[in-house]
């Protein structure tokens, strides 16, 4: 997975999964995606940076389950709680976290919590029911995308177990189109 530069054979297939979208036509443009990147002080992640730009802001198609959300947006069952969020600090996890069940490392945990809501990360959409997915756009984990719901927060990807997916935006979004189960590993 290169965050840093697109591969071609992953516009490909992002282009292939969204084919019955709207040809582009919501596309934002490089003016209009490095302009908010400047706004924000980040650079988007490859391949979701060009996809975002040259194909496509969002889909009602999905992933996930209620569609992939526009750059700007929230899913609609986002719980605003009126914390600004900030896509320049860093995304503060770096391991799979069930705060529901304990405190991790953390001597503040809420403070992390709302850190991993709203630092470091863009809101894809969500499956319903406060499960959404971030892609990381600050901090190690820059690149990956992430499962947060009301109970905790895990990675998503082959090697973090829980799924057959390759890492990334790319690797998502491919596993989605092959129409299998977000955790396919039993």
């Amino acid at each position: 997975m290169n965050i840093d530069r697109a591969a071609l054979e992953d516009l490909a297939a992002l282009r292939a999964a969204f084919t019955v979208d709207d040809g582009g036509a919501s596309a934002l443009g490089w003016e209009t995606v490095r302009a908010f990147e400047a706004e924000h002080g980040v650079v988007l992640p490859e391949p979701y940076r060009t996809f975002v730009a040259e194909m496509s802001d969002g889909s009602f198609r999905g992933p996930p389950s209620y569609g992939l959300v526009g750059l700007t947006e929230l899913p609609s069952d986002w719980n605003d709680d009126g914390e600004e969020r900030d896509l320049a600090k860093p995304f503060p996890l770096t391991q799979s976290w069930l705060w529901e069940e304990d405190d991790g490392p953390y001597d503040d945990p809420e403070t992390v919590i709302d850190q991993v809501l709203n630092h470091g990360s863009i809101v894809l959409g969500t499956d319903g029911c406060a499960m959404n997915w971030h892609l990381v756009v600050t901090g190690p984990q820059r690149g990956q995308i992430w499962h947060v719901t009301d109970v905790g927060a895990m990675p998503f990807g082959a090697e973090f177990g829980f799924t057959t997916a390759a890492r990334g935006f790319a690797g998502w979004v491919a596993h989605w189109a092959a129409g299998k189960e977000w955790f396919d590993v039993t």
